[in-house]
C-alpha cells in the first residue's frame, strides 16, 4: 500500500505522510455491524486502578470505540466470507469483517492480500491461504504466520502488528520451532493455533508523523530527554554545557541498552535462540 504525501501548504504539512487507504472498503459500502462488536473503553491516561501513574507520556488523544477482535478463532469448521477490510484506530494493522455461514459476524486481523469476498475458515484441515487458522502441526515448514498462541486455546498473542509475521522453522515431537518477529527462535506446543500469512499495512513503519500535534491525537504526550534535566531529576542530567549524559538509563537507574530484564526461569527452556547475540 503506497505512502501518501501532501503539498506543503504549511511548514508541518511538508513532512507529513499517511497511508493511502484507497484499498480499504469505503464506509458507504461497508455492511451493517452488530453493536456487540464495539465497546467503549474509558481512557486511563497511563494510570492503574489505584490512580498511580504506571505508563508515562500517555493521555488525551481522540476518542475511539474498541473493535472486538476474534484472537481465539474458535469458530471451527464453519466457512466465512470477507465482507469488508477496515481501518482500526486501536491497532496498526487493518481488520477484516467476516460473515459466517450461520449468520454470525466477527472481526479478525486482516493479513496481506486478503480481499473482500475471499473465503476464510478456522479448521484443522484448512488450506494454506491468508486468513485461515490451523494448529502449528498442520502448517508446512517455512510458512509465514501471525496471531500465534503461546498456550493452546488461550488466543493469539504473537505477531499482531502491521506487517508482522513469524516463521515456522521445524517440528520436533510435541513442540514446533517458531522464529519470532524479533529473531528469537522459540518452542511452542504443536496444538497452538496460528493464522496463515503476513499482516496487512506493511508501509506503516514508513509513515512520518510530521508534527507534534499528530502525536497528541494518538494519545502520546511529550517526553523530555534525560540529558536536558538536572541531576536531581535524572541520572543522565547535569554537566557543563551540552553533556552526553554518560550511560543510557531510565530515571530509576535501569540500563536502557543491552540490559536483560527477563527473569522468567520457568519458560527459559523454550527459548532455543535469543534475539540478541
Amino acid at each position: 500500500m503506497p505512502i501518501k504525501s501532501y503539498k506543503p501548504t504549511t511548514p508541518s504539512r511538508r513532512y507529513i505522510t499517511t497511508i493511502d487507504f484507497s484499498t480499504l472498503t469505503p464506509k458507504s459500502e461497508q455492511p451493517k455491524k452488530p453493536k456487540k462488536l464495539f465497546k467503549f473503553i474509558k481512557q486511563a491516561g497511563g494510570r492503574n486502578s489505584d490512580g498511580h501513574l504506571t505508563m508515562r507520556h500517555q493521555g488525551g488523544g481522540h476518542k475511539r470505540m474498541y473493535r472486538m477482535i476474534d484472537f481465539k478463532r474458535d469458530k471451527r469448521d464453519i466457512p466465512a466470507k470477507v465482507a469488508s477490510i477496515e481501518y482500526d484506530p486501536n491497532r496498526t494493522t487493518f481488520i477484516a469483517l467476516l460473515h459466517y455461514a450461520d449468520g454470525e459476524k466477527r472481526y479478525i486481523l486482516a493479513p496481506n492480500n486478503l480481499v473482500v469476498g475471499d473465503p476464510v475458515i478456522s479448521s484443522d484441515e484448512a488450506d494454506i491461504k491468508p486468513g485461515n487458522n490451523l494448529p502449528l502441526i498442520q502448517i508446512p515448514l517455512g510458512t509465514l504466520i501471525h496471531n500465534i498462541e503461546c498456550e493452546p486455546g488461550k488466543g493469539g498473542v504473537i505477531a499482531r502488528t502491521a506487517g508482522g509475521f513469524a516463521q515456522l522453522m521445524a517440528k520436533e515431537g510435541e513442540y514446533c520451532l517458531v522464529k519470532m518477529p524479533s529473531g528469537e527462535q522459540r518452542k511452542l506446543h504443536r496444538l497452538c493455533r496460528a493464522s496463515v500469512g503476513q499482516l496487512s499495512n506493511l508501509d506503516h513503519e514508513n509513515v512520518t508523523i510530521g508534527k507534534a500535534g499528530r502525536s497528541r491525537w494518538l494519545g502520546i504526550r511529550p517526553a523530555n530527554r534525560g540529558v536536558s534535566m538536572n541531576p536531581v531529576d535524572h541520572p543522565m542530567g547535569g554537566g557543563e554545557g551540552k553533556a552526553s549524559g554518560g550511560h543510557p538509563q531510565s530515571p530509576w537507574g535501569t540500563p536502557a541498552k543491552g540490559y536483560r530484564t527477563r527473569h522468567n526461569k520457568r519458560t527459559q527452556a523454550f527459548i532455543v535462540k535469543r534475539r540478541s547475540k
